[in-house]
């Protein structure tokens, strides 16, 4: 079996657990990208969630 070395590059820039938003890292981006599908913050979540424009 042949493994592929930039699939495994892809995940880990995916759990990186970097905002999309304020570019800061936090434990809760991971948590977000698996329940949201969006990378983001718990204070940008609850900032979009109230003022989504």
């Amino acid at each position: 079996m042949i493994k592929d070395i930039n699939k495994d590059k892809i995940i880990e820039k995916e759990l990186d657990d970097i905002c999309e938003e304020c570019k800061k890292e936090d434990k809760s981006v991971t948590e977000n990208l698996i329940l949201t599908g969006y990378k983001l913050c718990k204070s940008c979540r609850t900032s979009k969630t109230l003022f989504p424009i």
